[in-house]
């Protein structure tokens, strides 16, 4: 019986896997700090040296995600390639990061979301933990030192479309969201024109566009190479002192 049970479990298992979204694979960019922060593509190699998500989705919608981190950052770019209809004022792209990855049914304090509306004069960030369930129990808090969430209309330097579209660039501190090569993400971008709500994970649904899905329902962020937990040079240059005080004074006290 014992053994019909653990089978069970590993296909229900192998099922709940077989159809999971493949994870998002974050690289670490030598030059991405010199993206300049104006909403949009500025000159088409910007964002290159970053990995590159296309996801696609029935009714022919296109976006193109590319993430990077270097140092004390995560960068993020949403480009809504066919989105023609760019409402100022109202689209609005959403990035979820669950700090731990716990995957829990309810948002707690290591969950954030970063908002950014089209050509809006703020971005925001928002943390979990609150009471209010109305909104995913999220709450608005002050947004941290570094951060930027800024987008406008994209166009002729754009790497993807020279047709007018959305484009939505965020600059995440790590010193928020911790160091990690394993976080739980979720993308979320609102179309006014067609009152859609496109997600990453692509299985999820918005039914409001004030929703935001539960930690449990994002997928995974991932440093393949575990290069984003990154030690800052000072650090290295302490820890590497350090080590050579230990050996020094174990080597005098040995040949004393």
């Amino acid at each position: 019986m014992k053994c019909y049970i653990i089978l069970i479990i590993l296909v229900l298992f192998l099922i709940k896997n077989a159809f999971a979204e493949e994870p998002i694979m974050i690289t670490q960019s030598p030059d991405i700090n010199n993206v300049n922060f104006d909403g949009k593509w500025t000159f088409e190699n910007e964002w290159k040296r970053s990995s590159l998500n296309t996801l696609r989705y029935d009714d022919g919608t296109v976006i193109q995600l590319r993430t990077a981190h270097q140092d004390n950052f995560i960068y993020v770019l949403v480009d809504a390639v066919t989105d023609t209809h760019p409402d100022k004022g109202t689209d609005f792209a959403i990035i979820c990061i669950d700090k731990n990855n716990t995957k829990t049914t309810i948002a707690n304090i290591d969950d954030y979301c970063f908002m950014d509306i089209l050509d809006g004069k703020n971005s925001f960030v928002l943390q979990g933990g609150s009471p209010i369930a109305l909104v995913g129990n999220f709450e608005k808090i002050a947004n941290p030192d570094g951060f930027i969430g800024i987008s406008t209309v994209s166009d002729k330097h754009d790497r993807y479309s020279s047709i007018p579209h959305p484009s939505y660039e965020f600059r995440i501190p790590t010193a928020l969201v911790g160091r990690s090569d394993n976080y739980g993400f979720y993308v979320g971008v609102y179309d006014t024109h067609s009152q859609k709500t496109y997600s990453w994970p692509q299985n999820i649904v918005i039914d409001s566009t004030l929703t935001i899905p539960s930690p449990d329902k994002w997928g995974v962020l991932i440093s393949p190479d575990k290069s984003l937990p990154e030690f800052p040079w000072p650090s290295l240059s302490l820890l590497f002192a350090i080590l050579s005080v230990l050996y020094i004074t174990r080597r005098q006290l040995f040949f004393n």
